[in-house]
């Protein structure tokens, strides 16, 4: 629902210009019933001087006297129609005068410890242009010699869950996500049924893999000791 500018403001002069009820300028002026009571009773908004909705387009006299014959009705806010199909502006944050020195500072990390970053992201989180990034990337800046890379989030030019955001996106691919899934699989644990349906296999390390049939003895060791369990211990003890 619209409201007026400076409800407050606007809440007074009503109280004191109309003979509305509490709860006709309560809602017209997004606040509590409560507090325009005490608008009335001079508890709340002291010192604010009120402000004339009529005098600024926000309302008409027609319509205040319509509310004022009855109290079921409740004031509709005059919308200006030239307001009307107007965007939001598309483009770099505002960054205030305050810290726009900083933000050669914060492209020149972005740039060194996050490369993945296109100009157009770095552009919107810090509020800067492309030029500018282009300059910093190919160090002809002219201010080069003296930029030191210093993280965004410790400028406060933007937030960390804003960079960790973008970071993860443009970091994110789908073979990280299958060796994320496949590690969360190998550590789940198996159910009884699952265990005891598996085939028993003895398993090698992958390091002597194709060393099963290796020995460090002689073949012909293995027939003289076969010979050797054949031996008639009657007649070696004759």
């Amino acid at each position: 629902m619209a409201l007026p500018l400076m409800q407050k403001a606007t809440a007074v002069w009503l109280v004191d210009n109309t003979a509305l009820t509490f709860v006709q300028i309560a809602e017209f002026c997004g606040l509590h019933e409560l507090e325009v009571s005490g608008i009335a009773d001079g508890e709340v908004a002291t010192g604010i001087r009120g402000m004339d909705p009529i005098a600024n387009t926000q309302l008409t006299d027609d319509e205040i006297k319509r509310c004022e014959a009855d109290t079921s009705l409740r004031l509709k806010l005059l919308v200006n129609p030239a307001a009307m199909g107007e965007e939001k502006r598309r483009g770099p944050r505002y960054t205030p005068l305050s810290k726009r020195q900083d933000r050669p500072a914060a492209i020149a990390w972005l740039v060194k410890f996050h490369p993945e970053l296109t100009d157009g992201q770095i552009s919107r989180l810090v509020g800067t242009t492309k030029p500018t990034i282009l300059t910093i990337r190919n160090r002809t800046h002219w201010n080069i010699s003296n930029i030191q890379p210093i993280d965004p989030v410790a400028l406060g030019l933007c937030k960390q869950v804003e960079l960790d955001a973008l970071v993860f996106k443009m970091s994110g691919n789908s073979k990280g996500n299958n060796e994320s899934i496949k590690s969360e699989q190998e550590m789940r644990l198996s159910s009884t049924k699952e265990t005891l349906e598996r085939t028993t296999e003895v398993r090698l390390p992958s390091n002597i893999a194709g060393l099963e049939a290796f020995s460090l003895t002689n073949s012909n060791d293995h027939e003289d000791t076969k010979n050797n369990d054949q031996i008639d211990v009657d007649k070696v003890f004759k």
